[in-house]
């Protein structure tokens, strides 16, 4: 076992398991479940159709951020499309890297080709709660390539009525020279940029966490705290690779 490797029950004895069934019963039971996720995708879709017809909100489009450059505006991050989905990443001032936000981690991983929202008029962009040289250091470390910014010129405005600190998705369109804020989520909200979870939960034992519904004898992922699934032997989980990969996570400015 590697010293990441995530350890669930004991490891020489066999978790359980679903009954065994022939492939008519199992079909037909397939097909009951099938039922539900299809409700729950026109769900999905209904859900999706209320969101855009919410009403918007005027954002100031001068509002600063901090990027590679220096100062940019609200405005300058769009990068010329009509619409923005920035994601707002939880950071820990000071900290070091096995210190900082696990979930924010988890779902900046996911987000690698900007491609096909760029297709459609989206800029994709992180807006970090945090300094800019300290939290750039963490991006540099992880490998990210998303536009990057420092939400802390502006964060307590942009973040206007929320926790500001926590996670969070906002979605902006652009008119002209006018910005609008049209949609946002938080906390299990942002489990839309995952597909780790999402494919966790289309197998037997699921995410094998702490908190699911799953039957007795299931495994579970017993090296991670409740409120810390993400995270294992003190870091993020996406860390290990790049630590053996040998990278520098040092957040130190200038290190």
């Amino acid at each position: 076992m590697t010293e990441h490797d995530s350890s669930t029950q004991d490891p020489d004895r066999a978790p359980a398991r679903p009954p065994v069934a022939d492939r008519a019963a199992f079909e037909a039971e397939v097909a009951r479940l099938r039922l539900r996720e299809k409700a729950h995708t026109r769900e999905g879709d209904a859900i999706a159709a209320a969101r855009r017809r919410l009403p918007m909100v005027e954002v100031d489009a001068t509002l600063e951020l901090t990027g590679p450059e220096g100062p940019v505006t609200l405005l300058d991050v769009f990068e010329g499309r009509r619409q923005l989905i920035a994601y707002y990443f939880m950071w820990h001032d000071g900290h070091e890297a096995a210190d900082q936000c696990e979930g924010c981690t988890w779902v900046t991983n996911q987000v690698r080709e900007l491609g096909f929202l760029h297709s459609r008029d989206i800029t994709y962009a992180v807006f970090c709660q945090g300094p800019y040289e300290e939290s750039r250091r963490y991006r540099d470390f992880m490998g990210w390539e998303m536009p990057w910014y420092s939400a802390l010129p502006s964060n307590d405005e942009l973040l206007t009525g929320r926790q500001v600190g926590s996670m969070h998705i906002v979605c902006y369109l652009r008119e002209g020279d006018r910005v609008y804020e049209t949609y946002w989520t938080t906390l299990r909200g942002v489990e839309v940029m995952d597909y780790d979870y999402a494919l966790m939960d289309l197998t037997v034992y699921g995410r094998q966490e702490l908190w699911e519904d799953s039957p007795s004898g299931w495994p579970r992922t017993m090296d991670a705290p409740p409120e810390h699934p993400m995270r294992t032997n003190g870091r993020p989980i996406p860390q290990w690779s790049r630590i053996e990969e040998g990278r520098s996570d040092d957040l130190t400015p200038g290190s």
